[in-house]
């Protein structure tokens, strides 16, 4: 694969050393900074290890292999470097509102005039952070679902200053990386996924709390009925199908939908030490010295899934 144009990415965790990865199989150059030296180093180390291990298990995006793909990432530690020709620049810094306004001003600085500034920023709306830049039409965020390489999902949101032509080519760049790109009109604190992860949450805290269920029949409430039907479908489509129409839905249970709601306690008290119960729960049920391997177990299945999801795309496109 020819390699196409440079892009920058500030922040070489997790978030960042996996947009490295969905870059590079896109065959996109790639120029990764972090502040210290070491870190990255141990980043791209991290990076080869896991590209040579999709390749085993025969899950690397792209027709390169993971070798070729490595060796289009480059790690620096000097921030002009990294936005220098960079048609694209990912940030990926630690979710802070004063850092982000740091980064975005130095980003600001020193970014061409026709490079795109993207945050993957979960929850904090973009005009907190980037107001009052010279290049804010050009920035946007660009928010990740973890994992991303095995999750597609990315939130697109604008700020109020976002030209309407940075949010096209955000968009373009998603899918042709091979994400699923969600354009917000306007932004919207924590987002869309957040806050419906965060109502979900909310409900399972209040189930528990109360009695009516304990951590692990909640788990299972999603893991073997809700959540099957949403790895395929919407919410929306899900209602739709289970009627004829959503005009039907309506009609035989927004009197229902209405009911229950109205009993719904809305936010939890998450703080400490009012969620302990709850959390020793979950601690029995996904002990701490064991997580690393439970990660493992998710990345597998979410590999398997990729892979189904795949196999489902190219029958539909042949039917």
């Amino acid at each position: 694969m020819e390699a196409r144009k440079k892009i920058g990415i500030v922040g070489s965790g997790l978030i960042g050393r996996s947009w490295a990865m969905l870059f590079t199989a896109a065959g996109y150059q790639v120029v990764l900074y972090d502040i210290l030296q070491q870190q990255v180093t141990d980043s791209l180390q991290e990076i080869k290890q896991q590209l040579l291990t999709l390749e085993k298990n025969g899950m690397l995006r792209g027709a390169d292999s993971a070798e070729v793909q490595f060796g289009r990432i480059k790690g620096v530690t000097s921030l002009n470097q990294v936005v220098e020709g960079a048609v694209y620049v990912q940030e990926c810094v630690p979710e802070r509102l004063e850092l982000k306004k740091n980064v975005f001003k130095e980003l600001d600085a020193i970014v061409g005039e026709d490079t795109i500034l993207a945050s993957s920023v979960s929850t904090m709306v973009p005009s907190s952070f980037m107001g009052g830049l010279k290049h804010g039409a050009n920035c946007v965020v660009a928010h990740p679902t973890n994992p991303p390489y095995f999750v597609p999902m990315v939130e697109v949101v604008p700020s109020p200053w976002t030209s309407p032509e940075i949010l096209v080519k955000t968009e373009e760049i998603m899918v042709e990386i091979g994400q699923e790109p969600v354009v917000f009109q306007k932004e919207h604190p924590g987002f869309g996924s957040n806050r419906i992860q965060y109502s979900i949450l909310n409900e399972c805290y209040h189930l528990i709390k109360d009695g009516v269920l304990s951590a692990d029949g909640v788990d299972k409430l999603m893991k073997f009925g809700l959540g099957p039907r949403y790895a395929w479908m919407g919410p929306l489509e899900t209602a739709v199908l289970n009627a004829e129409g959503m005009r039907s839905y309506l009609e035989r249970y927004s009197h229902i939908m209405h009911s229950v709601s109205a009993d719904l306690k809305g936010p939890a008290d998450w703080s400490l030490p009012a969620a302990e119960p709850i959390i020793q729960q979950l601690d029995q049920l996904f002990p701490l010295d064991k997580l690393k391997e439970r990660r493992q177990w998710r990345d597998e299945r979410l590999i398997a899934f990729a892979a189904l999801r795949d196999q489902m795309k190219r029958k539909e496109k042949s039917d």
